[in-house]
């Protein structure tokens, strides 16, 4: 699906407007169809492969073989990846979803073990379905025939090896639309120089500025310390957020932050962060629909809806720190 967007040229012997800049159309090409046409698509997928053997794809360095047993690795998740459901999504930020959908792939199990995660279905059942990397590049072809405007891989984390090859497959048939790497936020470094120049735009959940509260509700204890480092590699890799002229995601990084009550996640911490290390102009989805699932009834004050007011002053939060693109 062409895509185009406006690009300001230097100056030259053609037609010049106002500025000394002549403003052009040109199609939209994402970031991995460079690397495929110089073979280092293929090759990273090969790389990642290689990792499987003892991992290191995730910020949980299990350093299991996953190619031989899934047993020690917090995933779950051997040398294919589980597929959980795949189709055009509308409940996806507004520049992701456009007029045709966002084309997600939902990967089952997850690197992360959120007591009060709203899709734990998901994540933390065995349902889905293990596919080989042609399927799943069938899958990402398939959401381009659809109209999706992008191919958008819902807790990708523990399966980059598996997303680079079926991505190596798929851009070799013609994928063509951007990448979206929608995340948790738990992610290595070593993944993540893998992805660099593949990934068109990082999607991370930045969930907690404090680590004992992170260990309490995810069950990892260094969780604001690797989010922290792995969203400011991401945003060093593709910038802040870049949309074509109808408003439709191209390039760059959007941040999530989901609101919890009582301030549990650590909301200004993390608003100041952002501001501070990242940018003012960080696309941002400030989110206020959590609400008690999973296990989330156990554990005060988890056990309850957020509150009006309580969004409201995560707002002023925003604001407060510059934060002005807001989902």
């Amino acid at each position: 699906m062409a895509t185009w967007k406006q690009v300001a040229f230097p100056f030259s012997s053609a037609k010049i407007e106002s500025g000394g800049v002549k403003k052009v159309m040109i199609p939209f090409e994402p970031s991995y169809r460079g690397l495929l046409h110089n073979g280092e698509l293929a090759k990273r997928a090969r790389l990642a492969h290689a990792h499987l053997k003892r991992c290191d794809l995730c910020a949980n360095q299990c350093h299991v073989n996953r190619l031989q047993s899934i047993k020690g690795a917090v995933c779950r998740t051997g040398g294919q990846a589980v597929v959980y459901s795949h189709g055009a999504h509308f409940g996806e930020e507004r520049p992701l979803v456009g007029r045709f959908g966002s084309g997600t792939i939902f990967f089952s199990r997850c690197n992360l073990r959120c007591l009060f995660c709203q899709n734990w279905e998901i994540s933390q059942r065995d349902e889905g379905r293990a596919v080989s990397s042609e399927e799943l590049a069938a899958m990402m072809l398939d959401l381009q025939e659809l109209g999706c405007h992008n191919i958008n891989c819902v807790s990708p984390s523990h399966v980059v090896a598996q997303i680079l090859a079926a991505l190596a497959i798929a851009a070799e048939q013609g994928l063509r639309v951007p990448l979206v790497y929608n995340t948790g936020g738990y992610d290595s470094l070593e993944a993540l120089s893998l992805l660099d120049g593949v990934v068109d735009i990082y999607m991370p959940d930045m969930k907690f500025a404090d680590s004992a509260t992170a260990q309490k509700y995810t069950r990892v204890c260094n969780y604001p310390v690797v989010n922290q480092m792995a969203v400011k590699e991401m945003h060093r890799q593709v910038n802040e957020l870049v949309l074509d002229e109808q408003g439709i995601a191209q390039r760059g990084m959007l941040i999530r932050h989901l609101v919890l009550p009582e301030n549990s996640a650590g909301t200004d911490q993390i608003l100041a962060f952002i501001a501070r290390e990242i940018s003012p102009n960080t696309y941002l989805n400030l989110m206020d629909q959590y609400r008690p699932c999973y296990r989330a009834s156990e554990f005060q004050p988890l056990d309850r809806r957020l509150s009006r007011s309580e969004f409201q002053m995560a707002k002023v939060q925003a604001k407060k720190h510059g934060l002005h693109r807001l989902d």
